[in-house]
Protein backbone atom coordinates (compact mmCIF):
# COMPACT_ATOMS: atom_id res chain seq x y z
CA UNK A 1 0.00 0.00 0.00
CA UNK A 2 1.30 3.46 -0.92
CA UNK A 3 1.82 6.41 1.40
CA UNK A 4 -0.79 9.17 1.33
CA UNK A 5 0.50 12.73 1.78
CA UNK A 6 -1.54 15.59 3.20
CA UNK A 7 0.07 19.05 3.10
CA UNK A 8 -1.44 22.37 4.16
CA UNK A 9 -0.46 25.92 5.08
CA UNK A 10 -1.20 27.38 8.52
CA UNK A 11 -0.86 30.84 10.10
CA UNK A 12 -0.07 31.26 13.79
CA UNK A 13 -0.44 34.83 15.19
CA UNK A 14 2.27 36.19 17.46
CA UNK A 15 1.65 37.81 20.83
CA UNK A 16 3.44 40.93 19.56
CA UNK A 17 5.43 41.93 16.45
CA UNK A 18 8.93 40.44 16.42
CA UNK A 19 11.85 42.33 14.84
CA UNK A 20 15.36 41.37 13.74
CA UNK A 21 17.75 43.02 11.28
CA UNK A 22 15.67 43.87 8.21
CA UNK A 23 12.50 41.91 9.09
CA UNK A 24 9.41 42.16 11.30
CA UNK A 25 6.71 39.49 11.75
CA UNK A 26 3.25 39.55 13.32
CA UNK A 27 2.47 35.91 12.55
CA UNK A 28 4.28 32.72 11.62
CA UNK A 29 3.32 30.90 8.42
CA UNK A 30 4.15 27.21 8.30
CA UNK A 31 3.74 24.16 6.13
CA UNK A 32 2.32 21.09 7.89
CA UNK A 33 2.82 17.66 6.35
CA UNK A 34 1.08 14.44 7.34
CA UNK A 35 1.97 11.05 5.88
CA UNK A 36 -0.35 8.05 6.27
CA UNK A 37 0.47 4.40 5.67
CA UNK A 38 -1.66 1.44 6.73
CA UNK A 39 -3.15 3.27 9.69
CA UNK A 40 0.12 4.82 10.83
CA UNK A 41 0.82 8.55 10.64
CA UNK A 42 3.88 10.78 10.56
CA UNK A 43 3.64 14.56 10.99
CA UNK A 44 5.92 17.57 10.75
CA UNK A 45 5.99 21.35 10.45
CA UNK A 46 8.38 23.74 8.70
CA UNK A 47 8.56 27.51 8.30
CA UNK A 48 11.23 27.69 5.59
CA UNK A 49 14.14 30.13 5.30
CA UNK A 50 12.69 33.64 4.95
CA UNK A 51 15.90 35.36 3.76
CA UNK A 52 16.24 32.89 0.87
CA UNK A 53 12.64 33.23 -0.35
CA UNK A 54 11.89 29.73 0.95
CA UNK A 55 8.27 30.43 1.86
CA UNK A 56 5.67 27.90 3.02
CA UNK A 57 3.72 28.45 -0.21
CA UNK A 58 6.81 27.69 -2.31
CA UNK A 59 7.55 24.67 -0.12
CA UNK A 60 4.04 23.34 -0.70
CA UNK A 61 4.55 23.64 -4.46
CA UNK A 62 7.82 21.69 -4.17
CA UNK A 63 6.10 18.83 -2.39
CA UNK A 64 3.12 18.79 -4.73
CA UNK A 65 5.49 18.51 -7.70
CA UNK A 66 6.92 15.36 -6.09
CA UNK A 67 3.64 13.87 -4.88
CA UNK A 68 3.95 10.81 -7.12
CA UNK A 69 7.44 10.03 -5.82
CA UNK A 70 6.47 10.69 -2.21
CA UNK A 71 3.35 8.57 -2.30
CA UNK A 72 5.21 5.88 -4.19
CA UNK A 73 7.33 5.13 -1.14
CA UNK A 74 10.09 7.74 -0.96
CA UNK A 75 12.50 7.07 1.92
CA UNK A 76 14.74 9.46 3.86
CA UNK A 77 17.94 8.44 2.07
CA UNK A 78 16.55 9.15 -1.40
CA UNK A 79 14.90 12.33 -0.15
CA UNK A 80 18.33 13.86 0.49
CA UNK A 81 19.04 13.63 -3.26
CA UNK A 82 15.75 14.71 -4.83
CA UNK A 83 14.99 17.80 -2.71
CA UNK A 84 17.44 20.59 -1.86
CA UNK A 85 18.05 21.73 1.70
CA UNK A 86 15.20 23.90 2.93
CA UNK A 87 11.80 23.86 4.52
CA UNK A 88 10.10 21.41 2.16
CA UNK A 89 12.71 18.75 2.78
CA UNK A 90 12.62 19.45 6.51
CA UNK A 91 8.86 18.89 6.70
CA UNK A 92 9.00 15.70 4.67
CA UNK A 93 12.09 14.33 6.38
CA UNK A 94 10.68 14.80 9.87
CA UNK A 95 7.31 13.33 8.86
CA UNK A 96 9.14 10.27 7.52
CA UNK A 97 11.04 9.94 10.83
CA UNK A 98 7.82 9.90 12.83
CA UNK A 99 6.10 7.51 10.40
CA UNK A 100 9.04 5.11 10.72
CA UNK A 101 8.94 5.38 14.51
CA UNK A 102 5.25 4.58 14.70
CA UNK A 103 5.50 1.62 12.37
CA UNK A 104 8.49 0.26 14.30
CA UNK A 105 6.92 1.11 17.69
CA UNK A 106 10.22 2.70 18.69
CA UNK A 107 10.72 6.43 19.41
CA UNK A 108 12.69 8.53 16.94
CA UNK A 109 15.44 9.19 19.47
CA UNK A 110 16.14 5.49 19.75
CA UNK A 111 16.14 4.95 15.98
CA UNK A 112 18.55 7.90 15.68
CA UNK A 113 20.96 6.34 18.17
CA UNK A 114 20.46 9.02 20.83
CA UNK A 115 20.17 8.65 24.59
CA UNK A 116 16.77 9.14 26.19
CA UNK A 117 16.06 12.88 25.80
CA UNK A 118 16.49 15.12 28.83
CA UNK A 119 15.15 18.65 29.45
CA UNK A 120 17.46 21.30 27.99
CA UNK A 121 18.36 24.80 29.09
CA UNK A 122 17.11 27.11 26.32
CA UNK A 123 17.59 30.75 25.50
CA UNK A 124 14.60 33.07 25.28
CA UNK A 125 14.82 35.83 22.71
CA UNK A 126 14.28 39.56 23.07
CA UNK A 127 13.47 41.02 19.65
CA UNK A 128 15.20 44.21 18.53
CA UNK A 129 13.42 47.21 20.06
CA UNK A 130 14.17 50.23 22.21
CA UNK A 131 16.49 49.48 25.15
CA UNK A 132 13.63 50.06 27.58
CA UNK A 133 11.27 47.66 25.83
CA UNK A 134 13.96 45.00 25.53
CA UNK A 135 14.65 45.28 29.26
CA UNK A 136 10.93 44.91 29.93
CA UNK A 137 10.81 41.82 27.71
CA UNK A 138 13.78 40.37 29.58
CA UNK A 139 12.01 40.87 32.91
CA UNK A 140 8.89 39.16 31.58
CA UNK A 141 10.92 35.99 31.00
CA UNK A 142 10.88 35.44 34.75
CA UNK A 143 11.98 31.80 34.63
CA UNK A 144 14.62 32.32 31.94
CA UNK A 145 18.19 31.40 32.79
CA UNK A 146 19.53 32.34 29.34
CA UNK A 147 18.59 35.23 27.04
CA UNK A 148 19.41 36.10 23.44
CA UNK A 149 19.19 39.72 22.29
CA UNK A 150 18.49 40.64 18.70
CA UNK A 151 20.75 43.53 17.62
CA UNK A 152 20.72 45.44 14.34
CA UNK A 153 24.09 47.15 13.96
CA UNK A 154 22.76 50.63 14.76
CA UNK A 155 24.00 52.97 17.53
CA UNK A 156 21.31 51.73 19.95
CA UNK A 157 22.89 48.28 20.27
CA UNK A 158 25.20 49.25 23.13
CA UNK A 159 22.31 50.68 25.13
CA UNK A 160 20.20 47.61 24.35
CA UNK A 161 22.84 45.33 25.80
CA UNK A 162 23.45 47.48 28.86
CA UNK A 163 19.75 47.87 29.54
CA UNK A 164 19.00 44.15 29.41
CA UNK A 165 21.99 43.28 31.54
CA UNK A 166 20.91 45.81 34.15
CA UNK A 167 17.42 44.28 34.13
CA UNK A 168 18.67 40.71 34.36
CA UNK A 169 21.94 40.33 36.24
CA UNK A 170 21.31 36.61 36.71
CA UNK A 171 21.18 35.20 33.17
CA UNK A 172 23.61 33.81 30.60
CA UNK A 173 23.40 36.16 27.61
CA UNK A 174 24.02 36.05 23.87
CA UNK A 175 23.52 38.60 21.11
CA UNK A 176 22.44 37.93 17.54
CA UNK A 177 23.14 40.40 14.73
CA UNK A 178 21.48 38.41 11.93
CA UNK A 179 24.22 39.70 9.58
CA UNK A 180 23.72 43.28 10.80
CA UNK A 181 27.27 44.25 11.87
CA UNK A 182 30.30 45.49 10.02
CA UNK A 183 33.77 44.34 11.13
CA UNK A 184 34.43 47.88 12.45
CA UNK A 185 31.08 48.00 14.26
CA UNK A 186 31.71 44.61 15.83
CA UNK A 187 35.10 45.71 17.13
CA UNK A 188 33.60 48.86 18.66
CA UNK A 189 30.84 46.90 20.38
CA UNK A 190 33.11 44.22 21.86
CA UNK A 191 34.06 46.21 25.01
CA UNK A 192 30.37 46.73 25.80
CA UNK A 193 29.68 43.03 25.34
CA UNK A 194 32.56 42.09 27.63
CA UNK A 195 31.39 44.55 30.29
CA UNK A 196 27.85 43.11 30.07
CA UNK A 197 29.15 39.54 30.35
CA UNK A 198 27.85 38.48 26.93
CA UNK A 199 28.89 34.90 26.25
CA UNK A 200 28.19 34.52 22.50
CA UNK A 201 27.88 36.64 19.35
CA UNK A 202 25.75 35.05 16.64
CA UNK A 203 26.22 35.80 12.92
CA UNK A 204 27.86 39.22 13.16
CA UNK A 205 28.65 39.74 9.45
CA UNK A 206 26.82 39.19 6.19
CA UNK A 207 27.06 35.86 4.42
CA UNK A 208 29.99 36.04 2.02
CA UNK A 209 32.03 38.24 4.36
CA UNK A 210 33.32 35.43 6.54
CA UNK A 211 36.90 36.07 5.41
CA UNK A 212 36.78 39.40 7.26
CA UNK A 213 36.98 37.34 10.44
CA UNK A 214 40.37 35.91 9.47
CA UNK A 215 42.85 36.92 12.14
CA UNK A 216 40.10 38.36 14.35
CA UNK A 217 40.59 36.76 17.75
CA UNK A 218 37.28 37.71 19.32
CA UNK A 219 37.29 37.63 23.12
CA UNK A 220 33.60 36.68 22.89
CA UNK A 221 32.94 33.39 21.02
CA UNK A 222 31.34 33.69 17.56
CA UNK A 223 28.56 31.47 16.19
CA UNK A 224 27.69 31.01 12.52
CA UNK A 225 23.99 30.94 11.67
CA UNK A 226 23.20 32.18 8.17
CA UNK A 227 26.77 31.23 7.19
CA UNK A 228 25.90 27.60 7.95
CA UNK A 229 23.23 26.16 5.70
CA UNK A 230 24.38 22.58 5.11
CA UNK A 231 27.17 20.23 6.13
CA UNK A 232 29.17 21.36 3.10
CA UNK A 233 29.64 24.79 4.69
CA UNK A 234 31.40 23.47 7.79
CA UNK A 235 35.04 23.41 6.59
CA UNK A 236 34.97 27.10 5.60
CA UNK A 237 33.85 28.09 9.11
CA UNK A 238 36.68 26.45 11.01
CA UNK A 239 39.06 29.10 12.40
CA UNK A 240 36.52 31.86 11.87
CA UNK A 241 33.75 30.74 14.21
CA UNK A 242 33.70 28.85 17.48
CA UNK A 243 30.19 27.44 17.10
CA UNK A 244 27.60 26.67 14.43
CA UNK A 245 23.83 27.08 14.72
CA UNK A 246 21.85 24.22 13.18
CA UNK A 247 18.29 24.92 12.10
CA UNK A 248 16.30 22.14 10.52
CA UNK A 249 14.63 24.49 8.05
CA UNK A 250 18.06 25.52 6.76
CA UNK A 251 19.67 22.11 6.45
CA UNK A 252 16.55 20.27 5.38
CA UNK A 253 15.53 18.07 8.27
CA UNK A 254 16.49 15.96 11.22
CA UNK A 255 18.60 13.59 9.09
CA UNK A 256 20.98 16.39 8.07
CA UNK A 257 20.73 18.14 11.42
CA UNK A 258 22.12 15.14 13.27
CA UNK A 259 24.84 14.68 10.65
CA UNK A 260 25.93 18.32 10.94
CA UNK A 261 26.04 18.17 14.75
CA UNK A 262 28.33 15.15 14.70
CA UNK A 263 30.51 16.46 11.84
CA UNK A 264 30.94 19.85 13.53
CA UNK A 265 32.17 18.14 16.69
CA UNK A 266 34.73 16.25 14.64
CA UNK A 267 36.00 19.57 13.26
CA UNK A 268 36.40 21.05 16.74
CA UNK A 269 33.36 23.31 16.53
CA UNK A 270 30.77 23.68 19.26
CA UNK A 271 27.15 23.16 18.30
CA UNK A 272 23.94 25.12 18.77
CA UNK A 273 20.38 24.36 17.68
CA UNK A 274 17.93 27.11 16.79
CA UNK A 275 14.55 27.62 15.17
CA UNK A 276 12.74 29.74 12.61
CA UNK A 277 9.84 30.14 15.05
CA UNK A 278 6.81 27.89 14.90
CA UNK A 279 4.73 25.62 17.08
CA UNK A 280 5.81 22.74 19.29
CA UNK A 281 5.52 20.41 16.29
CA UNK A 282 8.56 22.21 14.79
CA UNK A 283 10.48 22.32 18.08
CA UNK A 284 10.23 18.57 18.78
CA UNK A 285 12.67 17.26 16.13
CA UNK A 286 15.07 20.13 16.90
CA UNK A 287 14.85 19.13 20.58
CA UNK A 288 16.48 15.84 19.61
CA UNK A 289 19.34 17.67 17.88
CA UNK A 290 19.58 19.74 21.04
CA UNK A 291 20.61 16.62 22.93
CA UNK A 292 23.96 16.92 21.09
CA UNK A 293 24.36 20.68 21.54
CA UNK A 294 26.18 23.16 23.77
CA UNK A 295 23.60 25.94 23.31
CA UNK A 296 19.88 25.50 22.70
CA UNK A 297 17.53 28.19 21.31
CA UNK A 298 14.10 26.57 21.04
CA UNK A 299 11.74 29.26 22.28
CA UNK A 300 9.55 29.55 19.16
CA UNK A 301 6.21 28.72 20.81
CA UNK A 302 6.82 31.39 23.48
CA UNK A 303 6.06 34.04 20.83
CA UNK A 304 2.68 32.59 19.79
CA UNK A 305 -0.78 33.63 20.95
CA UNK A 306 -1.44 29.91 21.36
CA UNK A 307 0.35 26.63 20.67
CA UNK A 308 -0.86 23.21 19.61
CA UNK A 309 -2.73 21.14 22.23
CA UNK A 310 0.22 18.73 22.48
CA UNK A 311 3.06 21.08 23.30
CA UNK A 312 6.55 21.37 24.70
CA UNK A 313 6.91 22.48 28.31
CA UNK A 314 8.98 25.41 29.58
CA UNK A 315 9.96 25.32 33.24
CA UNK A 316 12.90 26.78 35.18
CA UNK A 317 14.43 28.04 31.94
CA UNK A 318 14.36 24.60 30.31
CA UNK A 319 12.44 23.03 27.46
CA UNK A 320 11.06 19.51 27.70
CA UNK A 321 9.21 17.63 24.99
CA UNK A 322 6.64 15.04 26.12
CA UNK A 323 6.33 11.84 24.08
CA UNK A 324 2.89 12.83 22.71
CA UNK A 325 4.18 15.93 20.92
CA UNK A 326 6.06 14.12 18.13
CA UNK A 327 8.29 11.19 17.39
CA UNK A 328 6.87 8.26 19.31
Amino acid sequence: MNVKMHAALERWPLLAPFTITGYTWDCVEVLVVRLELEGFQGRAEAAGVYYKGDTPAAMLQQLESLRRDIEGGLDRDRLQHILPAGGARNALDCALWELEARIAERPVWRIAGLDCPRPLLTTFTCGADTPERMALAARRYQDARALKLKLTGDPSDADRVRSVREARQDVWMAVDANQGFTREGLEKLIPVLIEARVSLIEQPLRVGQEALLDGFNSPVPLAADESLQTRADLPSLVGRFNMVNIKLDKCGGLTQGLEIARAARNLGLQVMVGNMMGTSLAMAPAFLVGQLCDVVDLDGPAFLEKDRPESVHYEDGRIDCPDNVWGS
